[in-house]
């Protein structure tokens, strides 16, 4: 069989959309019983269409990055394969966000029933309008980069830098790893 130059084209992107990825999502609220909107979350993102669910770490609790007159956080990093495009993923994790009541406002850091970030896309870098990959506040978040040690303690970032490295250098600030 052959194929024109388009052909071939749209035969590569096909494939390469069927390619599955490891994506890491970085889970956290501090509203309407935070624990039972992460539990929630996780319940939503195993339903995924070309998702398979593969983890979640331990649930921690930290403080709130800005304004601090605002409750504690729960937070959680839950691991995914997929074969969706990042945006597409993106759009699924922001309609779970919808669902479980999150509202969108201009201030940053606000209190919130429930945020699904983006931590990791494969090995991929991504800098688009609605997606930035790696998260950027990933390597600064102590409520991030220990869950996500939890679950992929070899893992090295698309910088080069391996995970272990930031967390030997980024202090606890109070968070918490709780029971399960």
């Amino acid at each position: 069989m052959v194929l024109s130059r388009e052909g071939a084209v749209d035969l590569l992107k096909s494939q390469l959309s069927n390619n599955m990825y490891c994506v890491y999502l970085g889970l956290g609220a501090n509203l309407n019983s935070p624990k039972e909107q992460l539990d929630n979350a996780v319940i939503a993102l195993k339903k995924l269409p070309n998702c398979e669910f593969i983890s979640v770490s331990h649930y921690y609790a930290s403080k709130p990055m800005g304004p601090q007159d605002q409750p504690d956080y729960i937070n959680a990093v839950a691991c995914i394969k997929t074969t969706l495009k990042p945006e597409q993923l993106l759009d699924l994790t922001q309609s779970i966000e919808l669902e479980h009541g999150r509202v969108r406002k201009a201030e940053r850091w606000g209190p919130r029933t429930l945020d699904i970030d983006t931590l990791l896309f494969g090995d991929q870098i991504i800098n688009t309008a609605r997606l930035t990959v790696p998260h950027y506040g990933l390597s600064d978040r102590e409520f991030v980069v220990y869950p996500l040690l939890e679950l992929a303690p070899e893992l090295i970032l698309p910088s080069g830098v391996a995970l272990k490295t930031i967390a030997n250098n980024l202090p606890l600030n109070d968070l918490q790893q709780l029971p399960l």
